[in-house]
């Protein structure tokens, strides 16, 4: 199972998704679909502007974990 950390390095950088959305030229609907763990698939270019932008790496944000 793959699991979405955003907020977990929203809070880390004390950046809101509002202004992470901003930044990165995605809307707020499409960063709250990944967020939450709803997302099917990120484009590449999706996730570099997000660790530019949070100064991460991709690991910070995106864990797997087996499924019970």
């Amino acid at each position: 199972m793959i699991k979405i950390d955003l907020d977990v390095m929203l809070a880390m950088r004390k950046m809101t998704s509002l202004e992470l959305s901003e930044r990165i030229g995605i809307t707020q609907a499409n960063l709250s679909i990944l967020r939450t763990g709803k997302a099917k698939a990120i484009r590449f270019s999706t996730l570099d502007a997000i660790c530019k932008e949070l100064d991460c790496q991709p690991g910070d944000i995106i864990k797997y974990s087996k499924e019970d």
